[in-house]
């Protein structure tokens, strides 16, 4: 099949000049490879905080099928692959610093979690509008930019709480996203968003190296079939209990519900249900030929940052596969969830 025409993404210099400087370092033996493996990343998170309780130990197979995905197909280059290690130890580093504070404060996972609503949609089909839209009610929780980032605060947080000092996370996520313009500007324009604005909670689901996060920034079509093929229930009862820890360090009242949203709950209905069995759903709609078409966008220009050898076509292929596998689950899904608990948006109705 002809692969087809089209005027690939705008990457900047600065990856290019990025991806030069750690060649360079390399051949210099400045810089060491980047060890996509896990038994170096695991031992590294554990060194760096001095802590070995990563919580459940189910990550461990998404995480070894990820790397392998990684290395076999993703197609990183040396930038990509700097990046890719960053990120992978920042989840496991979160992991462990969350098992922390479980332990030293046993009222987090008492919280509970009660009738948030959930937003449910595709990619690009105005989920990102009407949770902004409903964040802004204050009967609601919700989810902070920084907070998905970095949904786990650092060991000295508690000095945060009583005011003595200064939550680092959101100067983190300004870097993040400052370095994400200087990659690729059309990044941010696709997803406006700033450290305190309303977000979702696809990186808490990360948190278990399960779900879309790392389709749209990496080529890992085997790692995604992985994913679709396993129940996610161990990846939402994480992600329950850092909403939990996100509360807590927010002050937030439990009585409020959260209001929740990601284009993963249309594979995941039922891990959703099970973990949040009083949800309540709003389920958005879009043409199909623009959902798959902007969704296909938006993962060409992440992932031209971290690979040279990113073909159009393929990304259009494995999103038109991706979304229809979504919408096949979540109509499946439906069939099972009392009407009342449920209502339908249209896109076009949000314009």
């Amino acid at each position: 099949m002809p692969e087809p025409t089209a005027t690939p993404p705008c990457r900047t210099r600065f990856i290019d000049m990025l991806d030069a400087g750690v060649r360079a370092g390399r051949k210099l033996g400045l810089i060491g490879s980047a060890r996509l493996d896990a038994e170096a990343l695991l031992g590294r998170a554990t060194e760096e905080t001095g802590l070995s309780d990563f919580g459940d130990p189910w990550f461990h197979e998404p995480l070894e099928v990820l790397l392998e995905s990684v290395k076999r197909e993703a197609n990183l280059n040396a930038a990509g692959e700097v990046s890719g290690v960053a990120t992978l130890h920042h989840l496991l580093r979160d992991r462990l610093l969350a098992q922390m504070w479980f332990e030293r404060h046993p009222e987090i996972l008492a919280r509970p979690l009660r009738n948030p609503v959930v937003i449910v949609g595709p990619m690009r089909s105005g989920t990102t509008r009407l949770h902004r839209l409903l964040a802004s009610d204050r009967r609601f929780a919700h989810l902070r930019s920084f907070e998905t980032i970095s949904p786990v605060p650092r060991p000295e947080f508690e000095a945060v709480m009583r005011g003595e000092a200064k939550d680092f996370r959101p100067i983190l996520a300004k870097r993040i996203m400052r370095v994400a313009r200087l990659a690729n500007p059309r990044t941010l324009s696709i997803h406006p968003t700033g450290p305190y604005e309303p977000e979702e909670e696809l990186g808490l689901i990360a948190a278990s190296f399960y779900g879309m996060k790392f389709e749209t920034q990496w080529q890992v079509p085997t790692y995604a079939r992985w994913c679709e093929g396993h129940s996610g229930v161990a990846a939402y009862r994480h992600m329950a209990n850092l909403l939990r820890l996100i509360g807590w360090s927010q002050q937030e009242s439990s009585l409020r519900p959260w209001i929740l949203k990601t284009p993963q709950h249309m594979l995941d209905l039922p891990a959703l249900l099970e973990v949040f069995p009083d949800a309540r759903l709003i389920f958005t709609h879009r043409d199909p030929e623009q959902v798959v078409g902007s969704a296909a966008s938006l993962a060409w220009n992440q992932s031209i940052i971290y690979s040279d050898d990113v073909r159009p076509g393929d990304i259009g292929r494995e999103w038109l596969r991706k979304t229809e596998t979504m919408v096949v689950r979540m109509r499946a899904a439906r069939d099972a969830i009392p009407p009342e608990r449920m209502i339908d948006v249209q896109y076009e109705d949000m314009e």
